[in-house]
């Protein structure tokens, strides 16, 4: 039986929501990789909504983050607080500004963020269970958080401030280059920088398959 692969979804978009390429490069490989994606988002107001043409904020515009996110998961996808650890395998969160400031609310308290109650809930229910969590470019601030007293080992690349912030929420935070991946095996984490780094989508690719395929080994 093919492994379930819990994919959360922050919007579409990179500004105010999800990675897009990232978003759909995990997708792409949990499928090549036998497994089955299951997106998931939580059913919530975007914290704002940002013109991606001019990078400024669209004023007075209005959003939610499950109905942006259907977009990227071509209306397969569940509301997170439908979902817990029995249904799926493993957990993956792509980036994007979304992850930072929809699924938690680090883009603006910085280490003194919290992070979504459903989107914590089902994170700590996974972790729990002994199931991996992967994170994906800003996305490994809310590992950070969540699960920050365990110290656990994280990446969000080489960035100092964001590596300072995720060892102030506990954390240890191991350089890494955009091809490869960090793997916390003792806690089942696993992270990669994506576009914290990547110039391009095939950098962006290299690191994410690794990923992806590290959580279903670990799942």
């Amino acid at each position: 039986m093919a492994k379930k692969i819990g994919v959360v979804l922050s919007g579409c978009g990179v500004m105010d929501g999800s990675e897009i390429h990232e978003a759909v490069l995990t997708l792409l490989a949990i499928n090549h990789a036998g497994a089955e994606a299951v997106c998931l988002a939580p059913n919530i107001r975007q914290r704002h909504v940002v013109n991606h043409l001019t990078g400024e904020e669209a004023k007075g515009e209005v959003r939610n983050v499950l109905i942006e996110s259907a977009r990227i998961a071509r209306g397969k996808i569940r509301d997170i607080a439908t979902v817990n650890a029995t249904d799926i395998d493993g957990l993956i969160f792509p980036g994007g500004f979304g992850a930072a400031k929809n699924l938690c609310d680090y883009a603006f308290k910085g280490p003194d963020c919290s992070v979504n109650p459903e989107v914590a809930r089902l994170a700590a229910e996974v972790h729990a269970a002994g199931k991996p969590v992967g994170t994906i470019c800003i996305a490994p601030v809310i590992s950070a958080k969540l699960f920050g007293a365990e110290r656990p080992e994280i990446t969000i690349g080489t960035d100092k401030n964001t590596a300072k912030d995720v060892e102030k929420m506990g954390a240890k935070h191991i350089a890494c280059p955009v091809s490869e991946f960090v793997v916390d095996k003792k806690r089942k984490l696993v992270s990669t920088p994506a576009y914290m780094l990547a110039n391009s989508i095939k950098e962006a690719a290299e690191g994410i398959e690794k990923l992806v395929k590290a959580v279903i080994d670990l799942a």
